[in-house]
Order: structure tokens, then sequence, then C-alpha cells
């Protein structure tokens, strides 16, 4: 029996392979030296293609280890220094979900913090002023409903910042279910957090034209019951991606 790959491709040309990301998978290596995501795609490209010698495979961002969703990767150089551009310039949208304990006081909104990163226990802290080597950090949400006392939160990211999206939402009170390194009061059984990057939209760095992916929620009934509560309806002149 084949070992199961924790990721599966929603998008691939010749400049770009998209993929969902399980939950538990680093993106590039740490200390651990465990097997990353990109080894993984790698192996699947050089498989797949039939390439000899080593792959080229770029990595355009990250996801924290106990998320899932999309994470972009460039196949070609050309490709990831495009992409590295159209992420510097945050023209790119990129929209998360995220499980919660409590349901936020407004229905939407907008958060502005100023987070610093400790290295040494590798958590951030979030101010609502700056201080001393703090980066800014912007995010918007919506809440989308509720499902057994859990509830669910569409958040776009506008700064691309360490644990951002979990330590803004634990600073409105909404830690994300199983992040116990932000408030959650216990963590899941499966070492993941309940924040999963669903969607990206950008124009392509090479052919020009937009591209739109949705990453499937993971195959749990916990998650997919959330199902019921999406209301999306893309259209592109109501991405307003370029913020």
């Amino acid at each position: 029996m084949k070992p199961k790959i924790p990721f599966h491709v929603i998008y691939e040309d010749n400049h770009l392979i998209i993929v969902n990301k399980a939950a538990g998978v680093l993106v590039h290596e740490d200390i651990t030296k465990d097997k990353t995501l990109e080894d993984y795609v790698k192996e699947y490209i050089k498989v797949t293609h039939n390439k000899p010698g080593d792959v080229f495979l770029g990595t355009i961002h990250r996801l924290d280890r106990p998320v899932s969703g999309i994470v972009v990767f460039a196949k070609t150089s050309k490709a990831l220094t495009r992409m590295n551009e159209i992420f510097r310039k945050r023209l790119v949208q990129k929209t998360y979900w995220a499980v919660t304990y409590k349901k936020p006081e407004k229905k939407a909104g907008r958060l502005v913090h100023w987070l610093k990163k400790d290295s040494a226990s590798n958590t951030v802290t979030a101010y609502d002023t700056e201080v001393p080597d703090s980066q800014k950090a912007e995010l918007t949400y919506r809440y989308m409903g509720n499902i057994n006392k859990y509830h669910l939160i569409e958040v776009s990211p506008i700064t691309g910042r360490p644990h951002q999206i979990r330590v803004q939402l634990a600073s409105l009170g909404c830690p994300i279910k199983g992040d116990v390194k932000y408030g959650s009061p216990r963590g899941n059984q499966d070492g993941s957090i309940n924040l999963h990057a669903r969607r990206i939209y950008f124009l392509h760095p090479v052919k020009n034209e937009p591209i739109i992916c949705r990453a499937a929620v993971p195959e749990q009934p916990f998650w997919e019951e959330f199902l019921s509560l999406d209301d999306e309806d893309i259209k592109l002149e109501n991405l307003g991606f370029i913020h």
C-alpha cells in the first residue's frame, strides 16, 4: 500500500503548483529536520513528470505546521521572482476559515495590531500600539455562523506576519479551536488547530490571467459540518484584492 501523501494538487502548470496541505506537515525545513511539504511536492513532480536530476521548487509563502490549506510553489525561477513581487506588493487575496470557541462582538471588522515575536518560545504577542521591534499586522474578518457551539470566522489577512491570524483572533477574545499556544483551553487530538487556508486569488505571474483556487476542508466530520455555512459567491469585481 502506498503511503498517503499529505497534500493534493489543486492547480498545476509549467510555472506554478498550488496544493492543499494537510495539518501537521512543515512547509519548509526547521530544526526538527522532519520531512517537509517541499520534499513531498518535489518527489511528486519528479515522479509525475519523469524529471531527471534535481527538481526546482520555489517557496513563496508558508503555513504554520498545525494549519491546513493552500500553499503556492513556483516551478521556475522566473515564476518565483514574479510571485515574490506579487506577494510583496500584496496583489494577492488570501482567505482563511477559523473555528473559534467564542463569537466576536461585531459581525465584521478590521483588526490592526503590532506583533512582536519571541523566537525562544516561538510565540507572538499582539500590542494595540507600536512597540520596539514590532511589525504592523492587519486583517479583516466576518462572522459566518455557528454549529454545535463553535463559531466559523472568515479571515482575510492584509499583511502576512508569523502567527498573525492566530494571535489577532485571540486578541479579539476568539482563540482558534485547538490552539493552546494562543488561548484554546485544550488541544486537538491530532495536534492540528482549526485554521484552514481556504482560498487564494491573484493574477498569474506569466499568463496574467486570474487564478482563483479553493482548498477543500480536511476530511473530518467536524470540519465538513461547517461547509453548510459557506456562502461563497466568487465574482472578480467583488474580490477587491488590491489593498
